[in-house]
């Protein structure tokens, strides 16, 4: 259980990384940059999904 909280923490890495990729791409290749930011609001969603999956998963193992 603890590797898919590291896993779930990833996400909110992969999101600062897609970040800084799009501002420093961002007077080169909108296109890019663009792609980029949907990255991170992927994982974003993707943290916070896991996030909510995972407390739900185990407040019906406490039962």
């Amino acid at each position: 259980m603890k590797l898919l909280k590291i896993f779930q923490y990833a996400y909110i890495i992969f999101a600062i990384l897609f970040l800084w990729d799009a501002i420093t791409n961002w007077s080169v290749d909108r296109n890019r940059s663009y792609m980029s930011l949907f990255f991170v609001a992927l994982a974003v969603f993707m943290f916070f999904f896991r996030k909510r999956f995972a407390s739900k998963f185990q407040d019906r193992n406490k039962d």
